[in-house]
């Protein structure tokens, strides 16, 4: 699910968020976020955040996991033109597999 997102902009790398879009998957969120740097160059930071739970009761402690990959501009077209052929390829192995 796409969403718009309203995350606080507490620090100053949350204030350079020009486009955001969120997708929950289960503990999962992913954050697609377009940023701008110092010299206003536009890159593309996609972060991973997991709910991870320790504990039970009232010693649950929870945090949560971050990755992040960083896309620079002049990478992006090379990165979507991979991302497209990845994600066909998985579709029609997804069919094969259903055929079988």
């Amino acid at each position: 699910m796409d969403e718009n997102i309203n995350r606080p902009r507490n620090d100053k790398r949350e204030q350079d968020i020009i486009f955001s879009r969120s997708v929950k998957a289960g503990k999962r969120i992913y954050y697609l976020d377009v940023k701008k740097n110092l010299k206003d160059e536009i890159y593309l930071s996609i972060t991973e955040s997991k709910k991870i739970v320790q504990g039970e009761g009232d010693d649950v402690k929870i945090s949560f996991e971050k990755h992040k990959l960083f896309l620079y501009r002049e990478d992006l077209e090379k990165f979507s033109a991979a991302f497209g052929d990845v994600l066909e390829y998985v579709e029609n192995q997804c069919v094969i597999s259903k055929q079988e």
